[in-house]
């Protein structure tokens, strides 16, 4: 399964929690503040997401959503 995560960056505070909880490195902080003055988290890897939710679970914003995604080799395959 592949994930997609899906960030709020107005919601984010940018605590890093998310970044820190990610072993496969796909999330990083942006460089551009949001409208209340926070640098929020980003994806910067979307690719290496396997929908794990780890980051979700550790943000304590809910700024996080997670989706998994069926591989697409797998659906027509199946059918």
């Amino acid at each position: 399964m592949k994930g997609r995560i899906l960030i709020d960056r107005e919601l984010c505070k940018g605590c890093k929690y998310c970044v820190l909880a990610c072993v496969r490195g796909v999330i990083a902080i942006d460089s551009e503040f949001n409208s209340s003055g926070y640098f929020p988290a980003k994806e910067a890897a979307v690719e290496k997401c396997n929908g794990c939710a780890l980051c979700a679970q550790m943000c304590p914003e809910l700024a996080i959503m997670v989706r998994k995604e069926e591989d697409a080799a797998k659906i027509s395959s199946a059918a």
